[in-house]
């Protein structure tokens, strides 16, 4: 499953941290953060989406811990 969220993000550099802690998630397949368009698309396993997006809010808020996902 794939799924684009809203996100508030910082700079760009907070965004590429982003990603690549997202990636090492356990489940994830794909994804992309842009600073930009201030948004995020994940790609995850649809069984386990819903618990895979609650790792993704806590690796997000430990690179930037005012980081906002509008799940």
């Amino acid at each position: 499953m794939q799924k684009k969220f809203k996100i508030e993000v910082d700079c760009a550099n907070c965004a590429a941290k982003m990603e690549e802690a997202v990636r090492k998630i356990d489940g994830v397949r794909q994804v992309s953060v842009s600073f930009m368009a201030q948004k995020m698309v994940v790609e995850a396993d649809d069984a386990r989406f819903d618990s895979i997006m609650k790792e993704v809010v806590r690796a997000c808020k430990k690179v930037e811990p005012d980081c906002e996902i509008q799940l």
